[in-house]
Order: structure tokens, then sequence, then C-alpha cells
């Protein structure tokens, strides 16, 4: 049994090393064999950037070599796949070399696309590359006061930065004896201040308290830079100082290119995670056109519920359980509190005050994280 993980991410790291594990006797006897393909020989602790936009880590401390993090049974290479031939069962990489499999996962992310925007990639800073993360701080930084934006599009990788830069930024501010001198004004796309209902209360009260001003049914239209507004699909608009933007994702452009889903999100089945139509391919993260967070624990938590099917089908032949949607997301409230999301595809989240120890737990976790990918968290 051949099975081709696509993708060195989050969930494509866990799925692949959960399975070394389970199979075992199997890989060591020829009965089956695991290969991923990334573009990258290096794995990124894709959260922390939003920490590294606040001075609060190193670039360098977000990297681990990928081969370090991978089982030793696991055959790891370097080569983007650049065409799907699902129905042949195989894939061509950049290399130009072919790969066949029985099993597929394809699990190749998304991009941040402030570009998709006129004007929003010149005009705003975010906290979604490397580089990105860097001018965030150093536009921060050297901000003397006034009005700092926060204008959300949709769909977003992680559903609560929007959130958690406001919050940030209110401390960042704090801490420097600036609130006087700045005012943060959020807007939002639907008509309350995040997707997930519960979530969007206990931040209209956070913000309520603090003095952090916002608009919903606000959706970017595109950017004035010389005159510093923002303008909405709904004919509204919003002048700004300092614009951070939270920019609309896609998927990756090989999904795209190779015409597997819209705007490079997969059609998946939202309980065993196949593609539609295919029942040995299957998509991980923020892949799917899932309508639930994409987030790293989407990925992680997708990721062992789909070990043990794939596991199981090698075994004995059939899957053995559905994904239920679970997600937990960590919501930093500030510089030294946080709270958490938990829910899944039948129950919401409920959101608790803030405390410290959450916030610590939170930065245990950007430790915890390697451990994590592993398969052993």
């Amino acid at each position: 049994m051949k099975i081709l993980i696509v993708g060195g991410g989050m969930g494509g790291t866990i799925l692949a090393n959960n399975l070394a594990r389970r199979l075992k006797s199997e890989l060591d006897h020829g009965a089956a064999s695991i290969t991923m393909l990334s573009a990258s020989d290096k794995h990124m602790y894709q959260p922390g950037l939003l920490y590294v936009a606040f001075g609060r880590m190193a670039p360098d401390e977000l990297y681990r070599d990928q081969q370090s993090l991978l089982e030793p049974a696991i055959h790891f290479h370097v080569d983007p796949v650049e065409t799907f031939s699902l129905n042949e069962n195989h894939v061509i990489a950049k290399s130009g070399k072919r790969y066949d499999y029985d099993i597929i996962v394809i699990a190749t992310g998304s991009r941040a696309m402030p570009e998709n925007i006129p004007g929003l990639a010149e005009n705003s800073i975010n906290v979604y590359t490397e580089q990105a993360a860097l001018d965030f701080y150093k536009r921060l930084s050297e901000f003397e006061g006034g009005k700092v934006l926060v204008s959300v599009g949709v769909p977003h990788k992680c559903p609560m930065v929007p959130l958690e830069v406001t919050f940030m930024m209110y401390d960042f501010f704090k801490d420097r004896g600036m609130l006087d001198k700045v005012q943060l004004h959020y807007t939002y796309p639907i008509g309350r201040l995040h997707s997930l209902e519960p979530v969007g209360k206990w931040a209209q009260k956070e913000f309520d308290r603090l003095g952090v001003t916002y608009e919903t049914l606000f959706n970017m239209k595109e950017v004035d830079g010389d005159k510093k507004v923002v303008y909405s699909e709904e004919g509204t608009e919003a002048s700004y100082d300092l614009l951070v933007a939270v920019p609309p994702h896609k998927g990756m452009e090989v999904i795209e290119s190779n015409g597997l889903g819209t705007a490079g999100w997969i059609p998946t089945d939202r309980h065993r995670l196949n593609v539609e139509g295919h029942i040995n391919a299957f998509v991980l993260g923020d892949t799917t056109n899932l309508p639930i967070s994409k987030a790293g624990s989407t990925a992680h938590f997708e990721a062992e519920a789909l070990a043990d099917n794939i596991a199981s089908t090698v075994k004995i032949g059939t899957p053995v359980r559905d994904y239920d949607g679970k997600v937990f997301c960590f919501i930093e409230a500030g510089k030294e509190k946080a709270t958490y999301a938990m829910f899944n595809y039948n129950n919401p989240p409920d959101p608790k005050p803030p405390t410290k120890s959450i916030h610590w737990f939170k930065m245990a976790y950007n430790q915890l994280y390697w451990a994590s990918a592993r398969g052993l968290l």
C-alpha cells in the first residue's frame, strides 16, 4: 500500500508520523510505504508569526528541519507536486518524477492574497509571512499616533487573528503610554465581530470595555493610499493612519491550476475527509472547503481522525471513525491574558474570561508544538 502525502505543514506532518507508528509492522515488511512531498526542507511554526510581529519572538525560532520532525521510515522529498492525476492514481512533481500511490493526502495549505483587493498590499501591514511580520513590528514601533484600522477579509487563516492583533496592539500602545494618542477601529465582513457568534459576542464586550470601536458588514473593496481610506462593497468607507489587514486567503495555486477546487479549496467530505468523488484521495487542513476554521488545531484533529482511518484501511480494509469538526483555538487577549474557543460541528464555542494561566499555557504550547508535529501530543 503506497501512501503519498503532499505537503509538509502541520496536518501532513502529524498524519505521516502517526501512520509511521501505527503501520510500523507493515512498513518493516514492505507491505506499506509512506512518502511525503514538500515545497521546502523547512517547517515553519506559523502561529509564531503573530509574536514576531510584536517583537516577542525571533524569526529563527519559527523553523525546524522538516526531515528532523519525521519518523525514519518516512520517505521525504523536497519535490513539490505540479500535476495531480487523481483518476490515474499518480502525481508529477517539479523534478519531472512520477509518484504512484494507492492513497493520497493533499495538505498544501493556503496563502494570503492582499493583492486581490486593489491598494491593500501597498498600503497595509499583516502577519502572514515572516517578512510581513517583521514589517509589522517596524511600522508599529514607528507609529506616533492616530487611527489604527483593523480591516478583515474572508476567508482567512486562523479566525482568531483579527481579534488577537487588536488586543495585542492595545497592550502594545498601553505599555508605551500611547493609548491617549491611538484610536483602534475594527471592521468585519458580516453582521457581528466574528464568524462564530459566541466569540463575536464575547469580543464585543471586550472591545466596549477597552474603547475599541467597530463596524460590521464591511467588506473591503479597495484602498486609496493617498487619501488613507478603505472603501467597502457596501458603499461605506473607513479612514486610517495605519492600516492593519487580515487579507483574504486562497488555497495554493497548484490546486487551482489542476482544477481541483474553486479558489484553491478542494471539495471535501466533512466526516471522512475524502475528495468528493475519490474514495482514495483525502484532504487536510486549510486545503479543504469545509466551513470550519482554517487553523493548526483543525489540521491536527483532522490528521488524527484520518490516521485512524488510513491505518485501519491498510490493516482491515475499512475506515473506523468520522471527523467531528473538532477545533481548539487559543485567543490572545492582550500581552499576558488569553482565553480559548473549543467547538465542533454540533457544539458552538463558549469563550471564558481571559486569564494569565491560559496565556502561559499558550506560551508553553509555542514550544510543545514541535512535539505535537511529531504526533506525540
